[in-house]
């Protein structure tokens, strides 16, 4: 059990967190024909907007209320209003996702009340679904947006229907990235289930050429799908923030759930596979049986270089999660562990301690490691302290294909297992070269 500690700091030093209103707005870009309307001022927007497009490298629709200091001031209402009707004159969004900013929610906007003078004023919008998420970005970090915008999506647009015997619901947590999010889509398919996933980034954030640009998302879970998730014979929870999802869909439709924490490694992969087989009654198909037994050869090559290693790691609650036990799994051991908020996973982690804090606490604790994990804005500190550094997370603004990453199943698990692996090689070899010519 790990004890959680928050250093008493009356300042963040190099923040390592990013805001729930962040999160929230890229969950919503996981939803086909969405725009996520941001309710602040525009710099909210634009800083949220810079750091998506430089980690997919791809066009963000992101819309704003505009929010200035007369405005905030006086109450945002007609901002609203306006950015919606301008929305659908422009745009003609199928969804659009609502999200609060930390200027908002410091005045106490009463958004529930504006939205529902906002329907009484345009009743000719009745069927546009607007999800509001309350996103501050004050409290809370990006995973908690995105678990709050998801929650958001199952408790406004599904609805209730017979059930279909092989569709499943998946609800993917913002440890996952789109290349992660397609590699569960196909096993999940290899067994004659039909996903639905909420949020898909796979569909829209993967990395793919258009034939003409779009104001608003091209691609992701349908709005028809999203009403159809209340018809589903199960559900599978991705990352242990999105369990409030599940649990809202077992209540409203009594959907049965499981929540898969991490799918990364050995038995965590097995234990998924295993539940796709009991759901949909059919056997483990040979090529995953396959793709262990290379999993398992690819573990005993590597793990003569993971052995001992000490890692630190700054990442969200859930990506630390399974990254911290994928590394223990291959005989590392965690020397430091800085995460942006708080989640039950903190306490059960099987290390020493974690620390709710900033990239100042972590460069210090992070002194004399062999492996750094965290995103770019890590590289700095890499550099300072002459230690390699694996990429994980948002922002990775300094390497290409952020789309397509897969760690998970038995192929993303060799993916991270050789490119992490590769990097402590050829640390090895690196100082076994200065050793010989010190000599």
């Amino acid at each position: 059990m790990a004890i959680v500690s928050v250093p008493n700091k009356s300042v963040a030093v190099n923040p390592l967190k990013q805001s729930q209103t962040l999160g929230a707005a890229m969950a919503f870009l996981g939803l086909k024909g969405m725009v996520p309307l941001l309710h602040g001022s525009q710099g909210c927007t634009a800083f949220a907007k810079v750091i998506l497009v430089r980690h997919f490298r791809e066009a963000i629709p992101l819309a704003t209320t505009a929010m200035t200091e007369v405005t905030t001031i006086l109450g945002g209402e007609d901002n609203i209003t306006q950015s919606i009707l301008t929305l659908m004159e422009k745009s003609n969004p199928e969804i659009i996702g609502l999200c609060t900013t930390g200027l908002t929610e410091t005045r106490g906007d009463d958004m529930q009340g504006i939205l529902k003078d906002f329907r009484k004023s345009h009743p000719e919008l009745d069927s546009l679904p607007i999800i509001l998420v309350s996103s501050p970005d004050f409290k809370g970090a990006l995973q908690d947006g995105f678990a709050a915008a998801v929650e958001g999506i199952v408790r406004e647009l599904p609805e209730p229907g017979r059930t279909i015997p092989q569709q499943v619901n998946i609800l993917a947590g913002s440890a996952f990235t789109p290349g992660d999010i397609q590699q569960v889509k196909d096993i999940v398919a290899e067994f004659g289930l039909v996903p639905i996933v909420v949020p898909d980034l796979s569909a829209s954030m993967d990395g793919h050429l258009d034939d003409s640009w779009s104001p608003i998302t091209v691609g992701g879970t349908t709005l028809e799908q999203l009403r159809k998730v209340g018809s589903s014979c199960f559900t599978i929870a991705l990352g242990e923030s999105v369990r409030g999802a599940a649990e809202i869909l077992e209540q409203r439709f009594e959907i049965p759930f499981e929540v898969f924490r991490e799918l990364t490694g050995l038995q965590p992969v097995d234990e998924f596979l295993q539940a796709l087989s009991d759901v949909s009654g059919v056997r483990v198909p040979d090529k995953f049986c396959r793709q262990r037994k290379q999993l398992q050869d690819s573990m005993l090559d590597t793990h003569f270089y993971f052995g001992r290693k000490r890692v630190s790691l700054a990442l969200e609650p859930d990506l630390l999660w399974s990254t911290v036990l994928f590394l223990q799994s291959m005989g590392a051991e965690i020397q430091a562990a800085v995460t942006t908020t708080r989640s039950p996973l903190l306490e059960q982690l099987p290390i020493d301690q974690v620390v709710i804090g900033d990239y100042e606490d972590f460069e210090e604790l992070a002194k004399g490691s062999d492996l750094l994990i965290g995103n770019s804005h890590a590289g700095n500190i890499a550099r300072r302290l002459g230690i390699p550094l694996y990429r994980q997370g948002i922002p990775i603004y300094d390497r290409l294909g952020n789309g397509q990453v897969t760690k998970v199943g038995y192929k993303g698990t060799m993916d991270i297992l050789f490119d992490i692996g590769n990097i402590l090689l050829d640390t090895e070899e690196r100082k076994a070269r200065d050793l010989k010519y010190e000599m």
